[in-house]
């Protein structure tokens, strides 16, 4: 491995626990549901999420994401320092048993690798998460690109602290402090030890899913019906609130010209989410999905006068009978441009 800038390399495999459990909320679920334009009833009604079998509301594919914000908060702060900003490249969501309200979830948080590619820093971030009865509920793989002051504008860091939410630490360059808290954190022996993955092609199904869809009727080029997803900088504004993602990019054109964007980008979380609820509509039963991947190539620009818009298509790549499972590729466009670079979801049909 090329040593990446600041030596974070050398913190690759630097793991915690979050200190608190998170507990999974009704409002909540429908808060987040509504920010990713998610309306598929079992996130909002018991009534019908009880018809597919689930004792509560089921969580939206991407909800987690909020919640490994508030886990990686420690990593970002004593580890991954020294960046000015950080920029999401690619995700991956392992789905092992829903989400559902009253759930308590802990993360654990590990800086699972960091390479350098033409210069660049590229970390990724690993969360798993437990649920009260110990299981392993569903692994999140988050890879970012540290940005440095030589990326982009001076003045960036003083501007994002004029208008950042109260609360909100800001990237800096790193400090002894961090460093030495980090060291001390690495080996403490208080830390529990890391959950051990399962392996989904042997693992047996929690449940059996309730999809609209017919394994039987499906064939390998079948096509989702068309999604076209509209975004205002008010849709960008509450995503920021509901997920935490208070990142000014995505709602302040000046601090926005400063990190050299050509306007206000849409999250690519919120995207992602618009993705997943795509796919899980087509499907019908949220809970069948069990493997969500994209990458991202391109942005979503939202301008302050007008929506902006994605379109979402996608096709069934691949089938198979003995799992009863089919891979479908998701596209996403924007103003004529890939947003994902390459995005598959797996599910399981019934």
């Amino acid at each position: 491995m090329v040593e990446a800038t600041f030596d974070v390399a050398g913190q690759v495999g630097h793991h915690y626990r979050a200190d608190d459990y998170y507990e999974v909320g009704r409002e909540k679920i429908r808060e987040y549901a509504r920010a990713v334009q998610d309306f598929h009833p079992a996130h909002w009604s018991e009534d019908a999420a009880d018809e597919l079998g689930y004792t509560g509301l089921i969580a939206p594919t991407t909800f987690l994401s909020t919640t490994a914000m508030l886990a990686n908060r420690r990593l970002l702060e004593t580890v991954m320092t020294g960046y000015d900003m950080f920029v999401q490249t690619d995700q991956v969501f392992e789905m092992y048993k829903p989400v559902l309200t009253g759930d308590r979830l802990v993360s654990d948080v590990e800086l699972s690798s960091a390479r350098r590619i033409a210069g660049k820093d590229l970390l990724t971030i690993t969360n798993t998460f437990t649920d009260q009865t110990g299981e392993v509920v569903q692994i999140m793989h988050t890879t970012v690109m540290g940005i440095t002051g030589a990326d982009v504008d001076t003045g960036i860091s003083d501007a994002i602290e004029r208008v950042a939410m109260h609360g909100i630490d800001v990237p800096s360059r790193p400090a002894t402090a961090g460093r030495t808290a980090a060291a001390a954190d690495r080996r403490t022996a208080a830390h529990p030890a890391r959950k051990t993955r399962p392996d989904q092609s042997t693992t047996a199904p929690t449940r059996v899913p309730r999809t609209r869809i017919r394994f039987e009727d499906i064939t390998v080029g079948d096509e989702l019906p068309t999604r076209i997803a509209q975004l205002t900088r008010g849709d960008l504004v509450n995503y920021a609130g509901v997920a935490g993602d208070a990142n000014p990019i995505h709602w302040h054109d000046d601090i926005a010209a400063l990190a050299g964007l050509p306007d206000v980008i849409a999250h690519g979380m919120l995207t992602m989410g618009l993705g997943a609820g795509f796919v899980t509509e087509w499907l019908g039963d949220p809970g069948a999905m069990t493997r969500y991947a994209v990458r991202l190539s391109n942005y979503t620009i939202v301008e302050a006068a007008s929506a902006g818009s994605v379109e979402f298509t996608g096709r069934i790549k691949s089938i198979d009978p003995d799992t009863r499972t089919a891979v479908i590729v998701v596209v996403a466009k924007s103003a004529a441009r890939k947003i994902f670079g390459l995005a598959t979801a797996d599910a399981r049909i019934a």
